[in-house]
């Protein structure tokens, strides 16, 4: 499971002969995504296996054989509808690669939209990868971007992009020069940008209703990195395999970005851009809203953007004080929410106060805790407030 939605099916055994490309988990259902080896290699078995995130799903063991041998069903699919592009999209495997792991087909099937949104904010501090994949691959950047527009009948295209990245906003103004349906926005460089409620707001001018999707806004917002994919794969055939990591932070010997392929243990990457000092933390994913991992043998994901390697002294945590009711949290918080309001109701375990005060709408950014001078565990609290909140009303208790 490396998306949001039903768990992909297991469709190999142990001693099987697999490819770079051969399926080995098959969706689960419609809001689900393919899996694919990354690697050539023999199944070694298929067992339960807990995750980073601490849930706990099938998972696919392959011993590689080092050839890399690609699997001869890999041929570009055959697209000329929005039908048979939904069908290649989803065959692909292909998820929101910015880090919620949505699956992209199930955001194509939306009707009645006159934007696609491309995500190329990138506001995560440490991270690069999608920089670089404008760089290196602005052609199927546009590419997926043509043939998403073109088959879903969607008339305009605004890609929006930090300030801090000018080399990426001149290439792609340079490329998309000649097509007026295509927009480069450059976006301020402040985090929470990239968060996609508010990528709307600064793009289009637009609000999602409460508890919506960006296509009740009449937008599709689709990630930088995962549309480059989508028109790299509709030229070549190949599923999502592998994926561009940053790896950085102070305890990181040689930060840079690494392909890998997915599945790749994390010990595997330090050991290949080393360590420095005395290692501390390992964040997977950004160093705001990444999780720090329990131990290294976790295998890389479709979403994994990132590994944060932090020294022992940087991964200290702060000694934890009472609320000064500062309010910072509230002035620094990108969707306008009141952290401490909300821990009052999430204490009281207040379900209608909690829902005044929108606590569904957090997306765990982690500005609060960065900016509180107590150092309390704002966003923790927030995780687990919201958690609490939509718990409550699936079940229909404390209406």
């Amino acid at each position: 499971s490396m998306h949001i939605g039903a768990p992909a099916e297991p469709v190999v055994k142990k001693g099987d002969q697999v490819c770079v490309g051969t399926l080995i988990g098959k969706a689960g259902g419609f809001v689900s995504a393919n899996i694919y080896s990354s690697v050539s290699g023999t199944v070694e078995g298929v067992a339960p296996f807990r995750m980073v995130n601490g849930s706990t799903c099938q998972a696919v063991a392959i011993a590689a054989d080092g050839q890399q041998t690609v699997d001869p069903a890999c041929v570009p699919p055959v697209v000329t509808d929005k039908k048979s592009l939904m069908a290649a999209v989803q065959a692909c495997g292909l998820v929101g690669l910015g880090g919620a792991g949505f699956p992209t087909h199930v955001k194509l099937a939306a009707e009645g939209i006159d934007t696609l949104l491309i995500n190329a904010a990138e506001c995560e501090p440490y991270l690069s990868t999608d920089t670089r994949e404008m760089l290196e691959c602005s052609d199927t950047i546009l590419s997926g971007i043509t043939a998403v527009m073109k088959y879903c009948n969607i008339p305009n295209c605004i890609i929006g992009i930090e300030r801090n990245k000018p080399e990426c906003i001149d290439l792609l103004c340079k490329k998309t020069k000649d097509d007026s349906a295509i927009e480069v926005k450059p976006l301020p460089s402040v985090y929470g940008t990239g968060a996609e409620l508010i990528l709307i707001e600064k793009c289009l001018g637009r609000e999602v209703p409460h508890g919506g999707l960006p296509a009740d806004a009449g937008a599709i917002v689709m990630n930088v990195t995962s549309v480059s994919t989508l028109g790299k794969y509709l030229a070549t055939g190949m599923p999502v395999v592998q994926r561009t990591i940053t790896v950085d932070g102070d305890a990181c010997a040689k930060p840079q970005n690494v392909v890998v392929p997915v599945g790749t243990a994390y010990q595997d990457i330090l050991d290949y851009v080393g360590v420095k000092g005395e290692l501390g933390k390992v964040v997977a994913g950004g160093a705001m809203m990444g999780p720090a991992v329990e131990n290294l043998s976790y295998p890389t994901t479709k979403t994994t953007s990132g590994l944060i390697l932090l020294s022992k002294a940087a991964a200290q945590p702060a000694q934890v004080n009472p609320c000064i009711r500062c309010g910072r949290c509230v002035e620094y918080c990108p969707m306008g929410l009141e952290p401490v309001e909300v821990n009052q109701a999430y204490a009281a375990r207040d379900v209608q106060e909690l829902g005044k005060l929108h606590a569904d709408y957090c997306f765990n950014c982690g500005s609060c805790s960065f900016v509180c001078p107590a150092k309390r565990p704002v966003t923790q609290m927030m995780s687990l407030a919201k958690a609490f909140y939509l718990g409550e009303i699936k079940k229909g208790g404390n209406k």
